[in-house]
């Protein structure tokens, strides 16, 4: 998770899709810089709630996967997403996860969606099975 925020090696390929980029990386919190586009509306012209819950799932499992450690993986069992206002398009947000609580099977975290003046777009909780080999 490290290099990965430190843009050492690449973020996967959903940050293509839903294009998000690392910003910070420390035990138990991560930072993402993401942005909608065009390719991010729903039927109605504005940016779709799939744009915010992927970004929101993203940075909650990101947070939990700084607490592992190799060879440990985990997957999403419950995503609570808050939808509190529109999502502009072509306007770079801060989506941060902090972990809550883990245990030797289970992480929840937390993580909000803002702008860089601090407006708030989102908040979500996520509890993920830790997969231990």
């Amino acid at each position: 998770m490290q290099a990965m925020g430190e843009g050492k090696i690449p973020m996967p390929s959903i940050a293509v899709t839903i294009p998000m980029k690392g910003v910070a990386v420390e035990f138990g919190r991560i930072v993402f810089e993401a942005m909608a586009d065009h390719r991010h509306l729903n039927p109605l012209g504005g940016v779709h709630g799939g744009f915010i819950a992927t970004v929101l799932d993203s940075v909650t499992g990101c947070a939990i996967h700084t607490t592992l450690g190799p060879g440990v993986g985990y997957g999403t069992i419950d995503l609570n997403v808050k939808m509190l206002k529109a999502v502009p398009q072509n306007v770079p947000l801060i989506a941060e996860g902090k972990v809550i609580h883990t245990t030797r099977s289970l992480g929840i975290a937390e993580a909000t969606l803002k702008d860089s003046d601090g407006n708030f777009y989102a908040h979500a909780t996520a509890t993920c099975m830790i997969l231990r080999r």
